[in-house]
């Protein structure tokens, strides 16, 4: 490589940056110690969690066209300072006891660099892994997952040790100084930039290398039909996951008699497998391609939405609403590379801002149809015939966005070769 950067290292700095801002995950470590502190209501404490979601897709959004002027260690840096403010300033709101800047500390500035700081490395990533391009965002994203497993235990006891407002602080540098130290080493490859010995192996043969389908500016992207394909694939993925996610433990306990600790023991679990979803999938993917991915997820989904309803065995229910969860991360982390063999690399940062609209909309439907659901009905049951008929149309989106695929592929070769006997023509008249 000379003296072009290491791109495990480029991976490892990214995952430094989903570490830390995965730790949004882990919320529900501070409710009851800021409740009892405080005596705000659980609710009240947890619209700052909700406010910090829904603005993390919106934001993703609103920051690609960003990303991709700035690139990836601008708006890692931009990141740190929000995350690590929204963290720190909460320590700040418990301190002086205002809910109001609670809210606009942890829930909108922290919504606003969770936002920005997931997309910063992800594009940047995929352009140096042509290779791999499932892995590596996978290995991205599974550190967001994974930010929430790491950080619960040092948040509950730096809570235990120095109280909330502290471990605020304490985490928000934290926060801090990860990203920047990430951000500090990220950077995008050299123009036409290949692994060592890739290029040779797609000349001997060896390789090969399947080719974006077009090259296209975000502008021009949100204008295609697959756009919004994947966009509803993404929507429904999303909001069953969310779904299973928000209700795991109340559910579980309900359908089939799980003890509080054993439910307590699932919950875990599904962490385990929604961020070891999110690495297994992508780097199949890279083997049976994006779109098979998706036409499986959502084939899996409707078995399992099928079955919950029946089943009484508790190893074989807790199986199926993991299958459900590894799913929901998967998609996270085969949507970027999925993007770049759609899209091409040239915008991949806003056009997957534009998608992970899903993530907040997604995060809003999902809960929202169980507990209306559970609230007229009195039981989780009938929230599975609704998912059955939303996974089994996103199924057969998986498949139209195949067929929309094979089409301008098709497309691409006719203009090849209407191209090539054009430029036969003029050397056949000389003859």
């Amino acid at each position: 490589m000379g003296k072009t950067k290491n791109r495990w290292l480029i991976a490892l700095a990214a995952i430094a940056i989903q570490l830390s801002i995965g730790a949004a995950y882990a919320y529900s470590v501070y409710t009851t110690p800021i409740s009892s502190e405080m005596g705000w209501e659980a609710k009240e404490v947890t619209y700052a969690f909700t406010i910090m979601m829904a603005l993390g897709g919106i934001s993703a959004a609103f920051f690609g066209g960003f990303v991709e002027k700035r690139g990836p260690r601008k708006s890692a840096i931009l990141a740190a300072f929000l995350f690590g403010l929204g963290q720190a300033g909460a320590g700040l709101a418990i301190q002086i006891e205002s809910l109001g800047l609670f809210l606009l500390t942890y829930g909108l500035l922290s919504g606003l660099g969770l936002g920005v700081g997931y997309i910063a490395p992800i594009s940047t990533l995929v352009k140096w892994f042509p290779d791999r391009r499932g892995l590596a965002t996978g290995m991205a994203v599974m550190g967001f997952g994974a930010g929430a497993l790491i950080t619960a235990p040092v948040a509950a006891n730096l809570i235990g040790t120095f109280g909330v407002s502290t471990t605020f602080y304490i985490l928000g540098i934290s926060y801090f100084i990860l990203i920047v130290l990430g951000a500090s080493y990220i950077a995008p490859p050299p123009s036409g930039w290949m692994p060592q010995g890739m290029q040779a192996a797609i000349d001997s043969g060896k390789k090969v290398m399947k080719k974006d389908l077009e090259q296209l500016t975000a502008k021009e992207a949100v204008k295609t039909r697959r756009f919004w394909m994947v966009w509803s694939m993404m929507l429904v993925n999303v909001s069953a996951g969310i779904m299973i996610i928000s209700v795991a433990s109340p559910m579980s306990q309900e359908l089939i008699g799980l003890s509080a600790a054993g439910a307590a023991t699932l919950v875990g679990i599904m962490g385990i497998f929604n961020g070891g979803g999110r690495l297994g999938w992508a780097a199949i993917s890279d083997y049976i391609g994006r779109p098979t991915v998706f036409t499986i997820f959502f084939g899996l989904q409707i078995v399992a939405f099928i079955m919950l309803p029946n089943i009484t065995n508790v190893l074989v229910f807790q199986a199926l609403i993991l299958v459900i969860v590894s799913c929901y991360g998967g998609g996270f982390s085969n949507l970027p590379a999925f993007i770049g063999d759609l899209f091409g690399t040239k915008q991949l940062g806003a056009i997957h801002g534009y998608l992970l609209t899903t993530w907040s909309l997604g995060g809003i439907i999902g809960p929202a149809i169980v507990s209306q659901i559970r609230d007229r009905t009195d039981s989780y049951v009938p929230v599975f015939y609704v998912f059955i008929v939303l996974v089994s149309i996103a199924f057969l989106i998986s498949l139209l966005i195949r067929w929309d695929i094979k089409r301008i592929e098709g497309k691409g070769q006719a203009e090849k070769v209407t191209a090539a006997s054009e430029e036969l023509r003029p050397q056949e008249g000389n003859s």
